[in-house]
């Protein structure tokens, strides 16, 4: 049993025990004690009272029920109205417990979207600012790479045929800035993703090549990987090389997280009027200080990761109107949500 649902019965049985010490005081005082009587019949309101700001309603109308029982047998007839007043103070003050525990929890979950809306605006903010220099960056840099590039073609070309430390340098000059090529389109991926070619599509093809892609990095980790589409993904409107992007990154990030023999699962249910895919791991999971910063430019646990790969991933899905989350599963591993509009211009 949990704390809470110990707590809650902990209350009950203290209400239970209250009432029924009322009923020995009430019935243990001498008829002549007139005072100690009436003292004893109002002191039946307080764990009804209690109960029902506990328990609601119900819990108002189980103690006045309680009260009731112990009360009458120790009074006369003309005194059985107080009964229906024990019974109307329980549902009474339950009924307004109630509501003012639904206002509260109105009032908290509209202040937690409050709240994540602004995290969100502030992570587009740092986003935006961020995107600006990349893109600056990638542009001021590929232009001199261009040029190491080209002289160390050049070099290539040029080079005696017997100089094999010369050939080996250019091998490595050109092989880093293949590489250096590869992190600047990142870069500009991240800053300015291209703009959403919409089309009605269905998921499910979709899946089939994100699998079939990913499937090269599984034979040597055993994992298996499957899919779970329901019939009612099949008629949304998206860009689907930008969703295979997307998803292909979430599924690769799975896989390397991933141990000999764990399994990767891909699912797609339309809830509450959206698309949501998910793509859910057994694999080793996040760290709770990690959480807040797994869609952070530059921000890796990977040994040669660049930190881009789940950033551009979030840019991606924003612009399609869409959110990118992720939580931690109950037994083990995480599961990244991909939420999307069913339709373009929905999104808000």
């Amino acid at each position: 049993m949990s704390t809470a649902g110990e707590a809650a019965w902990i209350r009950a049985a203290a209400v239970g025990v209250a009432t029924v010490l009322i009923g020995v005081v009430h019935y243990a005082a001498p008829a002549s004690l007139i005072h100690w009587h009436y003292l004893a019949q109002r002191l039946y309101y307080l764990p009804v009272v209690y109960s029902a700001l506990c328990y609601g309603w119900r819990g108002g109308l189980a103690a006045s029920a309680l009260a009731a029982a112990l009360y009458l047998p120790q009074v006369a007839e003309d005194q059985y109205l107080e009964v229906l007043l024990f019974a109307a103070v329980g549902l009474l003050t339950g009924i307004l417990a109630d509501r003012e525990r639904r206002q509260k929890q109105r009032l908290g979950k509209v202040y937690a979207e409050l709240q994540e809306s602004f995290d969100r605006m502030k992570r587009a903010e740092r986003l935006y600012a961020l995107g600006q220099l990349s893109a600056g960056l990638a542009h001021e840099i590929r232009n001199p790479l261009a040029s190491i590039a080209g002289a160390a073609g050049l070099l290539q070309r040029r080079r005696p045929p017997d100089d094999a430390k010369a050939a080996e340098c250019l091998d490595i000059i050109n092989k880093e800035c293949q590489r250096l090529n590869r992190l600047l389109t990142n870069f500009l991926d991240f800053a300015r993703p291209p703009a959403p070619k919409y089309q009605a599509m269905s998921l499910g093809p979709v899946v089939d090549s994100v699998i079939s892609l990913a499937a090269h990095g599984v034979d040597r980790r055993q994992v298996v990987l499957k899919k779970d589409i329901a019939p009612e993904a099949s008629d949304f409107d998206c860009d689907p090389e930008q969703l295979k992007q997307v998803l292909l990154n979430l599924v690769i990030n799975a896989i390397q997280a991933s141990e000999a023999g764990g399994e990767i699962v891909i699912s797609a249910r339309v809830e509450e009027g959206k698309l949501r895919i998910r793509v859910k791991d057994q694999g080793c999971g996040v760290a709770p200080d990690h959480f807040d910063r797994l869609f952070d430019p530059f921000f890796t646990t990977k040994k040669e990761g660049t930190g881009l790969g789940l950033p551009v991933a979030h840019q991606i899905v924003t612009h399609l109107g869409g959110v990118l989350a992720a939580h931690t599963n109950p037994d083990r591993g995480v599961t990244f949500s991909v939420t999307l509009p069913l339709k373009h211009g929905a999104a808000k």
